[in-house]
């Protein structure tokens, strides 16, 4: 059986509280790549201009596609093709909260 609970169910934290959020960061070793999406180009593919310097093609997969909502502005995780290196795939997309963190730390150098 379940039980009601009052009230709303949040936990007792003040607004000025700061909040510790965990922002994922590109990882080296998995050839990981910030990047900033510039064009749709449709059918689940995009134009990504890399902090590398590169622009690449990228691919949300289709695991992703549903689930990420991508538009042009956002900054999103790339991991570039080992075969045609201006190939990319989407994998991660970062929040508004998250790109203003990655900006303050020097992540984003634009």
């Amino acid at each position: 059986m379940r039980m009601r609970r009052n009230g709303s169910g949040k936990t007792g934290t003040s607004p000025d509280t700061p909040e510790v959020t965990r922002v994922r960061t590109p990882r080296k070793d998995k050839n990981e790549v910030l990047a900033t999406v510039t064009t749709l180009l449709g059918s689940k593919r995009v134009q990504l201009r890399c902090m590398d310097g590169v622009v690449r093609m990228g691919r949300i997969p289709g695991s992703k596609k549903k689930r990420m909502w991508i538009r042009e502005g956002d900054v999103v995780i790339a991991t570039p093709w080992e075969i045609q290196d201006i190939k990319a795939d989407v994998t991660w997309k970062y929040t508004r909260p998250q790109v203003e963190w990655l900006e303050r730390k020097g992540y984003l150098k634009e």
